[in-house]
């Protein structure tokens, strides 16, 4: 059934006009003033509301196992939420165990994410090399859809990619058209810090900042961009939480390097005074890595991301309720890492930066929508409203309120990251493919109405990559005898 949004102001990361915007069969048709509806449409009155493109979250774990438990927000809640909170697509993770075959850990996510209420699409994490490994990123990429993979720089004894691994899975990246994406964190000073920390007795929540502090992500993140750099590609840094990777990603875009940054909803809002709070539940219910930081590095990403050095937004949403959180109550090591966001993140984003002066609304698209499409070769199917464009859109009321709560979210876990703000500036009808997923407070969307995205490899930026690779291709010297 074709649907027509009429009276509405559309913000694209562009430009903002006023239009009324026509959906049939999972697209937009048509964008202009006073259209006349077809036969059948439905209608709906959007005066005085924007009419933006649906949110892209680059960065969820649903239902991911992890810590010896699954987080508890499986692919049909953590999808409700992100269309409670005007998300269409999310871009989640498969992340196979070492030694387990890519293949296989990729089928069982597909297999999990078949109930999503939302869109979906996988980055897929390195967590071992051999052969095997090597041709599997070229099955994925060219059969699969999969245009990026991910490496965990800490958790050693897991899941951590050593810098061996790095390089292997960054030229095969670049040989494939993708892009390489990165968790930074020293695994190795992490662990350290760690037994340090658990052999002086300090094993609460309060412990888990201190065995991750700023310089661990920093190292990490040069560390990372310069063995991208010196292959020749692309890098995209996920969850920056500190002034120091802030400055590594700024030094090497200085140098031309195609290098990306990612900053959570939460590390922009939230510092690292929650973890001294009295109450251990509420103190462990922000555990995640990596940590929330001290105030200075929240203003330091707000500039970074208003000065384009981070592109995009995310909420490394990985729910885990206070009995699994428990698991670490004698040893902070053994606190499942993760928190929620998926649904607050767009309105805590206006609220914040929107309503602070911070960022235009064109740039709020930019951030949450946009230039994730962009990176990740989505765009312009996802992340505008144009004609020809998937019909995933988000109609917002600058001037509603709410006021955040866990007992009012949608996700399966008892805190909120964010509890008790008031936001003006939130979503009041959700379209995922064309059809309404989510509208005023009540979700029309049902398990499996959300499609899987093919990315296809080889994003517009590789075309300086590969014309920069051929020009500096080595030459032997030519020498007479």
């Amino acid at each position: 059934m074709a649907l027509l949004l009429k009276g509405g102001k559309v913000v694209t990361h562009e430009m903002t006009y006023t239009a009324d915007v026509l959906c049939e069969d999972g697209k937009i048709t048509r964008i202009a003033q006073d259209l006349s509806a077809p036969e059948g449409a439905e209608v709906i009155d959007v005066t005085g509301k924007l009419i933006m493109p649906g949110g892209i979250d680059p960065h969820t774990h649903m239902q991911l196992p992890f810590m010896g438990t699954v987080a508890a927000d499986d692919f049909a809640s953590g999808t409700a939420a992100a269309l409670a909170g005007g998300t269409t697509t999310i871009i989640d993770f498969v992340i196979p165990s070492p030694g387990q075959p890519l293949m296989e850990a990729y089928h069982q996510w597909r297999d999990w994410s078949e109930k999503s209420m939302s869109n979906y699409t996988f980055h897929v994490a390195i967590t071992w090399w051999d052969d095997s490994v090597h041709q599997d990123m070229e099955t994925l990429a060219t059969e699969y859809g999969i245009n990026s993979f991910k490496h965990f720089m800490a958790y050693k004894n897991a899941i951590m990619a050593t810098d061996d691994i790095l390089v292997s899975s960054f030229t095969r990246c670049m040989e494939l058209g993708a892009i390489a994406t990165v968790h930074a964190e020293n695994g190795e000073l992490v662990y350290h810090l760690q037994q340090q920390l658990m052999e002086k007795g300090i094993t609460g929540p309060e412990a888990h900042p201190l065995s991750r502090p700023p310089m661990v992500e920093g190292e990490a993140a040069y560390r990372a961009i310069s063995i991208s750099e010196t292959i020749g590609a692309p890098l995209y840094l996920v969850h920056c939480s500190v002034q120091e990777s802030i400055d590594a990603i700024r030094y090497a875009q200085s140098r031309g390097h195609h290098v990306y940054g990612e900053v959570l909803a939460g590390h922009l809002t939230v510092d690292d005074s929650v973890y001294q709070d009295a109450n251990w539940e509420r103190a462990a219910a922000h555990v995640m890595s990596p940590p929330f930081r001290e105030k200075k590095h929240q203003d330091a990403l707000w500039k970074a991301l208003q000065a384009g050095t981070l592109q995009t937004t995310a909420t490394d949403h990985c729910a885990f309720c206070n009995e699994q959180k428990a698991m670490g109550k004698d040893n902070f090591t053994q606190i499942p890492n993760g928190t929620a966001g998926v649904e607050e993140r767009l309105a805590v984003l206006w609220e914040k930066g929107v309503n602070s002066g911070k960022l235009t609304a064109n740039e709020f698209v930019a951030v949450t929508s946009t230039n994730a499409a962009k990176i990740f070769n989505l765009y312009p199917a996802k992340g505008a409203i144009a004609e020809g464009s998937d019909a995933d859109i988000v109609v917002w009321d600058p001037k509603g309120k709410k006021t955040i709560s866990a007992s009012t979210h949608m996700s399966k876990i008892e805190n909120n990251i964010f509890e008790g703000m008031e936001v003006t500036g939130v979503p009041t009808l959700t379209i995922c493919n064309g059809v309404v997923a989510w509208k005023e407070g009540e979700l029309l969307a049902k398990e499996g109405d959300g499609q899987y995205v093919m990315r296809p490899t080889y994003a517009p930026f590789y075309e300086s990559l590969q014309r920069r690779k051929a020009l500096a291709e080595p030459k032997p010297v030519n020498r007479k005898s």
